[in-house]
């Protein structure tokens, strides 16, 4: 018998419930851009110090989403969407009454955790309520992730500027709450769900884990002297590869994955596209504050044409079934908003940084929705939820990665002469993505009807 909860259609999903628990994690992403400085100040905190409040979200995220996609894909959405609410709203609490930097950094590792569930149940039950062609559900689910993303940073400047900082840890009390009871109203209880064949892959999830997380600490501090962690990583991937190939029911089916490369090519674009996108959240909006000049709110407002030029985007072209135009779009933008960063001074006026805000406002509308969407049709709708749950997790591995080298390049502070470091590799990362974009024929054919 197939693990996973049984194959009976659903009714349509409850959009509402499914998009206000997907949204928690980008809320949690975008709004804490402007913020990492007037916390850094609060805290007597270096550049070094508070990244670790980007990085703890995104570790906890990275290893939890496809974690708990597989939970989903065997147990139903509808407790794990409940449970990560509930974790949410813990962390919101503990963040808003934060002493220290330690217990921010805690707050953020719990909202990394808490937020796992909301995207995969959204995809899982989406994939499983047997839509013929789901394009305006998934470009609701993308188009409303992609704009709590590109107007949090305006949004989180509001915040700061009225209330403070701690706002932005505040502000998941009232959605903990919402998602809460929207869930437990809305959302359908599985069934069956005693009947398994194969008890879950505890072990596969812990060496998973532990490769992932030992990566993940070596691309926030890459050192000569950390240089054990990626062997660690070799030595716990290699034994989840042997793990999973035996195992009768494993958590990720690496046999499935070898045998489908456009998955895999999908993953890796969302790897690249994600580094650019959120080293230009993050990097250039610290520069913004210390390079530049500009408040929290200001630097916010900066990003604002981004917002606007992302959600017309995403909503004009959600509905096309057309991806390789979308991806190619999204990775030319990319280059060209990257190479405008290295014409920036202090004393440069604003009319460039919002140009670029403009340019970044079409990869930001392009390249998740298609990536998203074609994640849809190339997993296996009986892992779902681990496969959408991966698909973030590479999104996080290039958060990370954006981290990285942000910290690299900004180890003596946010300055032009880093900002001008950042863009060139952020030029080289853009353009790995239109090399893999460019190379995958498998996009032409995409976008007729999931298999039931």
């Amino acid at each position: 018998m197939t693990a996973g909860v049984p194959t009976k259609v659903l009714d349509r999903p409850p959009i509402v419930p499914l998009v206000l628990g997907a949204i928690l994690n980008p809320v949690n992403s975008s709004m804490l851009a402007v913020a990492l400085v007037p916390i850094g100040v609060t805290f007597h905190a270096v550049p070094a110090r508070t990244a670790w409040l980007v990085s703890a979200l995104y570790l906890a995220t990275a290893t939890g989403q496809p974690v708990v996609g597989r939970l989903i894909d065997r147990y139903g959405a509808r407790r794990l969407y409940l449970a990560g609410a509930a974790l949410v709203g813990v962390a919101g609490v503990i963040g808003t009454l934060a002493p220290s930097l330690g217990f921010l950094i805690l707050a953020r590792v719990l909202l990394g955790f808490g937020t796992c569930a909301g995207y995969p149940a959204a995809m899982y039950l989406i994939r499983r309520s047997g839509i013929e062609k789901p394009g305006g559900l998934l470009t609701a689910l993308s188009v409303s992730a992609q704009t709590i993303v590109v107007i949090g940073p305006t949004v989180g400047g509001l915040l700061i500027g009225a209330a403070g900082w701690r706002a932005l840890f505040a502000v998941n009390i009232p959605l903990a709450l919402v998602c809460l009871v929207l869930g437990a109203i809305l959302l359908p209880r599985a069934d069956d769900l005693a009947e398994f064949e194969h008890r879950l892959d505890h072990l596969g999830i812990g060496l998973f884990a532990g490769a992932l997380t030992s990566l993940m600490l070596f691309l926030m501090s890459p050192s000569p002297g950390h240089l054990w962690l990626p062997v660690v990583t070799a030595v716990l991937g290699a034994g989840f590869v042997r793990r999973e190939l035996r195992y009768p029911d494993p958590f990720l089916d690496v046999r499935v994955f070898a045998g489908n490369a456009p998955l895999i090519a999908t993953y890796l674009r969302s790897l690249f596209a994600q580094t650019v996108a959120y080293a230009y959240l993050y990097g250039f909006t610290q520069w913004l504050e210390a390079g530049r000049g500009l408040s929290a709110r200001n630097a916010g407002l900066i990003l604002l044409p981004m917002s606007l030029v992302s959600i017309g985007v995403a909503t004009i072209t959600g509905r096309r079934a057309e991806f390789r135009g979308k991806l190619l779009v999204g990775a030319v933008s990319q280059v060209v908003a990257c190479a405008l960063m290295l014409l920036l001074t202090a004393g440069s006026p604003l009319w460039i940084p919002v140009l670029i805000s403009v340019i970044c406002g079409l990869p930001q509308g392009l390249n998740s929705l298609a990536n998203q969407n074609a994640v849809y049709f190339q997993a296996d709708p009986e892992r779902m939820g681990a496969s959408a749950g991966l698909l973030r997790t590479f999104s996080y591995l290039g958060a990370m990665v954006s981290a990285a080298a942000t910290g690299v390049f900004f180890r003596h502070g946010a300055d032009t002469a880093g900002l001008h470091g950042l863009a060139v590799f952020l030029i080289v990362v853009a353009g790995l993505l239109l090399v893999v974009v460019l190379g995958d024929r498998s996009l032409r054919r995409l976008g007729g009807a999931p298999a039931s």
